[in-house]
């Protein structure tokens, strides 16, 4: 394992994409995506920007890929792959808050569950193309964020999200308050607009 790590480190960006590709295609792997960008930064802070955009690029076709799958197999797919009581919730999650499953998750680097909410996206007939602006909304700024403290940082970027995990977990809560509460205003100013539209006819 740590001799893995130490060629995705050695190989820099590159090996920040195939591990973003490969990790949020569904495939586990040992080094986390967050935690090797963070090292090749550290070791390499001129190419810390640049891994960054490569990991987006990575975490986007990635996760195209499983939502693609996940849509081409609709329901009955989803059906296969939620069968565990946790999972069946992320799935009402999903049907609830919608695409904000995606996006929370996404962007904060503390582990949150996605790649259910990933699948229920496809299955449940999301659009592609906003499914993977909601993906790159979130992963720009993570990656970015991460390749920043790792090139500043160093070695103590870990500690760092470690010694804040409570601070970014608040805000991903508040976020997400924030972000779903707006939802709820513009559908109910939409339905409220129909209305009116019905009632003039």
């Amino acid at each position: 394992m740590g001799s893995i790590v130490k060629a995705l480190i050695s190989w820099g960006p590159l090996g920040v994409l195939i591990l973003a590709a490969l990790d949020s295609a569904g495939i586990p792997l040992p080094a986390g995506v967050d935690a090797l960008l963070i090292a090749v930064a550290a070791v390499n802070p001129g190419v810390a920007y640049l891994s960054a955009l490569l990991g987006v690029v990575g975490s986007a076709a990635g996760n195209l890929f499983l939502f693609l799958v996940a849509r081409k197999g609709g329901e009955l797919y989803l059906d296969r792959h939620t069968q565990s009581e946790r999972a069946r919730r992320f799935r009402l999650w999903f049907q609830r808050y919608g695409l904000l499953t995606v996006f929370i998750p996404a962007l904060v680097p503390i582990p949150l569950p996605m790649k259910v909410f990933v699948l229920s996206a496809g299955a449940l007939g999301v659009s592609p193309k906003l499914f993977l602006a909601v993906v790159l909304a979130a992963r720009v700024p993570r990656y970015l964020g991460l390749a920043y403290l790792g090139a500043r940082l160093g070695e103590g970027s870990t500690a760092w999200l470690r010694g804040h995990a409570w601070h970014l977990a608040g805000f991903a809560a508040g976020l997400f308050v924030v972000l779903f509460a707006l939802v709820k205003l513009v559908e109910k100013r939409r339905s409220a607009a129909s209305e009116s539209g019905t009632m003039a006819l």
